[in-house]
């Protein structure tokens, strides 16, 4: 006889013998399918590799479809009825379970955002929300069975919450453990639920909080609030409230870190010769920046301490002035005079001196000294 050929060796696969026993097959297997399985093994091909020595177990380990495959090199089969509940009892042991939650669950997180002024960030202070949720049943008390109704134990789990299913595969037995579809894993039933929240234990409503604001929060940043979340069920304890900052634009300030940023407007005179100048702070006051003669567009003076507080330290940031210089759109014809004074001193750009204050010296001795 004439035996097909036959693109894969299952035996091969498995580094097995032909006769081997079925032992040896489910031992080959189990380490190979550890090492080749794809949430292990990330190599590229793990995973054509775990299907390939999957098929072979599943092919050796029938006596039917191995003795076909040993005639014809052919078990006209691939993966069969396997599970991934099998492929966990491999991995896990002979009996592997699987549970849904049941009993008292904690109550779901939330979040929202609010918007805040800069000038609450940088305070800090309490500040009042209003937080729609899902709180306990005020009828009920949290049970969601109707006042005075009669309680008793669940039937279908005998008091258990849950309910078992036991599959058996090549391997052993698959438990599925799942809460009980009639008390939602209670283990109690009652003849009427609550008529305010149908047997959930907790109805919806607005809760007004006081958020604290810490000193120095910024923009992006997340509060969190526990317990303020919404309620467990069955007793369960509630979760978390998150809130996320979102700060307002300010018309006179923006903020970068800790730092301030204020932008201050000055002349081409106030810019050549220096001054000093009053700015606002975020505080509400005034501070006095001194503007260096020879001033350029763009450079910055600091104003050390009058920024932001460090969230959770000592110490603040730093208000930066950024100069401005404004060229004036409209002249009187006193500035005009003056201005064209000055051009011809200037000369051409070649012709300037280094030192802007020597042109306002001999424009002062050209108007004789005024």
């Amino acid at each position: 006889m004439t035996l097909m050929a036959t693109a894969t060796d299952y035996y091969a696969l498995l580094g097995l013998p032909r006769n081997a026993t079925e032992e040896q097959i489910r031992s080959a297997y189990r380490k190979l399918a550890r090492q080749y399985h794809p949430d292990v093994n990330k190599d590229a091909g793990s995973a054509d590799k775990f299907k390939q020595i999957t098929e072979a177990y599943e092919v050796l380990s029938d006596a039917e479809r191995r003795q076909r495959y040993d005639m014809f090199g052919s078990a006209q089969g691939g993966l069969g009825d396997f599970g991934i509940g099998d492929l966990f009892e491999t991995f896990f042991g002979s009996e592997f379970r699987r549970r849904e939650p049941r009993g008292p669950m904690r109550g779901a997180d939330l979040r929202m955002e609010i918007e805040i002024e800069l000038i609450d960030a940088v305070r800090g202070g309490e500040r009042k929300i209003r937080v729609p949720r899902l709180e306990m049943c005020s009828h009920c008390q949290g049970s969601g069975a109707e006042p005075g109704s009669n309680v008793s134990t669940c039937t279908t789990c005998n008091g258990r919450g849950e309910v078992r299913q036991v599959q058996q595969s090549v391997f052993g037995r698959f438990v599925n453990v799942s809460t009980c579809p009639r008390c939602g894993g209670a283990g109690k039933t009652v003849d009427k639920v609550c008529t305010k929240c149908r047997g959930e234990g907790r109805e919806r409503k607005d809760k007004d909080l006081e958020l604290t604001l810490p000193p120095g929060i910024d923009d992006g940043q997340q509060l969190r609030v526990a317990g303020e979340g919404e309620a467990g069920l069955r007793g369960g304890p509630s979760g978390d409230l998150y809130v996320l900052i979102r700060i307002k634009e300010h018309e006179l300030f923006r903020r970068e870190g800790d730092d301030l940023i204020h932008v201050l407007r000055i002349s081409p005179a106030q810019a050549t010769l220096g001054d000093e100048l009053s700015v606002p702070t975020i505080e509400g006051d005034e501070a006095t920046v001194r503007v260096p003669a020879g001033s350029q567009h763009g450079q910055m003076v600091r104003l050390r301490g009058k920024g932001a507080p460090h969230l959770g330290s000592t110490g603040r940031g730093d208000q930066l002035v950024y100069l401005d210089v404004a060229v004036a759109r409209t002249l009187t014809k006193e500035q005009r005079d003056l201005y064209k004074r000055l051009r011809d001193i200037e000369g051409t750009p070649e012709q300037q001196t280094d030192d802007a204050r020597n042109v306002f010296d001999r424009l002062r001795d050209a108007m004789g000294g005024e």
